[in-house]
């Protein structure tokens, strides 16, 4: 019932439009009686998913129409407890849908609800994170957008970078589910090339100056996945691995554009994007998240590369990179 007094709330306000000859007397940004609520999660504040929950609001609201949809956004600043308490909260306000940036956000608001629908994005891979059966059939009240990119491609993207004898330092957050599943594919691919490799783990941002100096001492070439909490510090990884001569790879491209050498780049804001006309389907269509196939960003995908960090490693970027646009 609530899905119809909605719908017809909407055609109401799109009827009233059009007999207006140009639009309603009511201001632009008023909210139209039984628009929708959508509660959002953003895990931390960094670019890549600044970028999704821009590119989630931007085509939901294009979609549903202007007044006709109402984000809470809350950002739980990195902080797993506040994921939980921004979770419950929406719940308790009884929103229509949960948008989950990213992987901590999305565990909060699987536990804290069966029954409202939760739309994923800049999560790496949701089986890992516990909160669907399989990609396939999500089995729940959960599905998304991944932001996986082909990991051995990422690695390629590296490799062109480095000497057939260059150790590779594999760096990531250990309490990052997303990051674990990731660093997992490039032990598998590693192990395939026969190539010499160490990992390298950080707790938090606290360890991440340390943890990289030993392994920039240790190895040839540094591979970061997209892992939220290093994502959040490329300043550091730039001031370790740029002094030492390493070069470094990120899986996100605002990791690059702030810290690594090269990337191969998905746009975070099509991930938004993406996610946002699955929650327009679940929202106007009746779709069904347990029945809604986890989605994957194919296109677009672009080897690129910091110029500044090239010029200051002195290395030569091969044939078909693209240059990324500064830090704003």
């Amino acid at each position: 019932m609530k899905k119809w007094t909605k719908l017809t709330a909407l055609m109401l306000t799109a009827a009233m439009a059009l007999t207006a000859c140009g639009g309603s007397d009511a201001p632009a940004e008023e909210t139209a009686e039984g628009a929708y609520t959508v509660g959002i999660i953003q895990q931390m504040e960094h670019g890549s998913l600044d970028a999704a929950t821009q590119g989630f609001q931007d085509k939901l609201t294009e979609l549903l129409g202007e007044g006709n949809v109402v984000f809470d956004y809350q950002n739980a600043q990195g902080e797993q407890t506040n994921c939980t308490t921004i979770a419950t909260k929406f719940v308790s306000d009884g929103v229509d849908l949960i948008m989950a940036n990213a992987t901590s956000a999305l565990q909060a608001a699987a536990a804290a609800t069966a029954d409202i629908p939760i739309v994923g994005t800049s999560v790496t891979d949701y089986v890992t994170a516990g909160v669907v059966d399989s990609n396939e059939a999500p089995g729940r009240n959960v599905t998304g957008v991944s932001d996986l990119s082909e990991i051995s491609a990422q690695i390629d993207v590296l490799l062109q970078f480095c000497e057939d004898d260059t150790k590779i330092a594999v760096v990531y957050c250990s309490s990052e589910a997303n990051s674990i599943y990731q660093v997992e594919l490039a032990e598998a691919y590693l192990k395939e090339l026969n190539r010499d490799y160490a990992i390298y783990t950080v707790a938090d941002s606290n360890d991440i100056q340390a943890v990289m100096t030993n392994a920039v001492a240790e190895c040839g070439a540094v591979y970061i996945p997209t892992d939220n909490t290093l994502a959040n510090n490329m300043e550091i990884v730039k001031n370790v691995t740029v002094p030492a001569g390493i070069p470094s790879f990120s899986g996100a491209e605002v990791m690059c554009q702030v810290g690594a050498l090269s990337t191969l780049s998905i746009d975070y804001y099509d991930l938004g994007v993406k996610a946002a006309e699955m929650a327009y389907d679940i929202l106007v269509n009746g779709a069904n998240p347990a029945e809604m196939s986890i989605e994957f960003v194919s296109e677009g995908i672009t080897p690129k590369y910091n110029a500044e960090i090239a010029e200051a490693l002195g290395v030569t970027v091969p044939e078909g990179m693209v240059a990324v646009e500064a830090a704003e």
